[in-house]
């Protein structure tokens, strides 16, 4: 009968082809996730905090002020995001997400700056017309 004779070579050697196989379909799957993805909204943000410098220094400030909060709001959702599992995500939108809030957190500051330009000028105008009033009518 031919019966088979496994040697201690051939038992530790399908042990050691088995955990390797195992170990590198394993490595395969953290593969895939290890930062491939891009973070949620990072495109999203950085336009929001461009668009908030632009309106802040010409339009009343007011798409400003909405446009740098909406931005910052969505930026700790997706730094959240982030500090949960920092490897599943691109360095490349990791920095577009950085540089959104940087952009939001200036374009906030200018458009507040102006919108306090503008409350400031309406009271200087608002108290000089009505003290030329008053001359007028005495």
């Amino acid at each position: 009968m031919g019966s088979v004779h496994y040697y201690p070579e051939h038992v530790i050697f399908d042990f050691k082809h088995k955990l390797m196989s195992s170990l590198e379909d394993d490595l395969q799957l953290d593969n895939e996730y290890l930062g491939n993805e891009k973070v949620p909204n990072s495109g999203g943000i950085l336009a929001l905090g461009i668009i908030s410098i632009i309106p802040g220094c010409f339009c009343y400030a007011l798409p400003g002020v909405i446009c740098g909060i909406i931005a910052l709001v969505m930026a700790s959702k997706s730094l959240k995001l982030i500090e949960e599992n920092p490897t599943r995500y691109t360095d490349s939108s990791i920095q577009q997400l950085k540089a959104g809030k940087v952009c939001a957190i200036i374009g906030l500051s200018l458009s507040s700056l102006f919108f306090l330009f503008i409350i400031l000028y309406a009271i200087i105008m608002g108290s000089f017309f009505f003290s030329m009033l008053s001359m007028g009518v005495q």
